[in-house]
């Protein structure tokens, strides 16, 4: 099933409700709804949203409606304290918008919930501290998210998470000297950022690496006496950048 988007329909599509049978017409004389474009009761997001953004008095008394996006759009204007009162919404999109709009030490109940993008949206919002009950998330992209937040010193345990998406945003952000467990790698993208950031002598540990960009990373990196075994390089981009390395370091010992 694709994700539903608040407002997800065609911009082209043109949704006109009936003004006889809306309870709000008085405020078409007032200007502050506009058939087709400004309406609470059309069944199109974009329409509710303009409406609720010019009268968010309104959006309380929607947070129980029959239509799931009129419901979402109406937990983005109701205030708060309201909010907190209503029961869990059955649908996911609308406990997206609450669990974007709760307090951060609010959020123990959206922390397991069924959905993906819920629990991303926790994820982002929750104090960093609180992060390690996501890590073993059944969902690679809550873990990513997990990943980008999770304090340097618990990054450590996504290192051999299993999927490489989530590894790479450890790589990334794991401190040069905490990379050398991350050297041999199974998969070459997550060694390449490694070889980027790595220490000198863990970049020497990759300098024979069976993935040629990794190999000429490491290269930029390693110690000068540990490269000079690649100047005969099978990939000639290596071998350049190797003999490049050389040259500059001759240079600059004759200056």
């Amino acid at each position: 099933m694709p994700e539903r988007h608040i407002g997800a329909s065609p911009l082209s599509e043109v949704v006109l409700a009936d003004c006889t049978a809306c309870p709000h017409r008085a405020l078409l004389a007032a200007g502050k709804c506009v058939p087709g474009d400004v309406c609470l009761m059309a069944n199109s997001g974009r329409q509710i949203d303009r409406f609720l953004r010019r009268n968010p008095q309104f959006a309380e008394e929607n947070l129980a409606d029959v239509f799931w996006e009129r419901r979402a759009i109406a937990a983005r204007y109701a205030p708060l304290e309201v909010l907190r009162q209503q029961p869990r919404d059955a649908d996911e999109v609308v406990r997206r918008v609450v669990a974007s709009r709760l307090p951060v030490d609010e959020l123990d109940d959206y922390l397991q919930d069924s959905d993906r993008e819920v629990r991303m949206t926790v994820a982002n919002r929750i104090a960093p501290e609180r992060l390690g009950e996501l890590i073993n998330d059944a969902d690679y992209l809550v873990r990513t998210q997990v990943a980008r937040r999770l304090p340097h010193g618990q990054l450590p345990r996504m290192a051999q998470d299993e999927d490489r998406e989530v590894r790479k945003e450890v790589a990334r952000r794991l401190p040069p000297f905490a990379l050398g467990r991350m050297v041999r790698d199974e998969d070459a993208d997550v060694r390449r950022i490694v070889a980027e950031r790595v220490l000198p002598d863990d970049a020497a540990k990759m300098l024979h690496d069976e993935d040629w960009l990794v190999r000429l990373e490491a290269a930029q990196h390693a110690p000068m006496e540990a490269i000079a075994e690649l100047v005969d390089d099978a990939e000639p981009d290596v071998r350049a950048a190797v003999r490049q390395r050389l040259n500059d370091f001759l240079n600059e010992e004759h200056e």
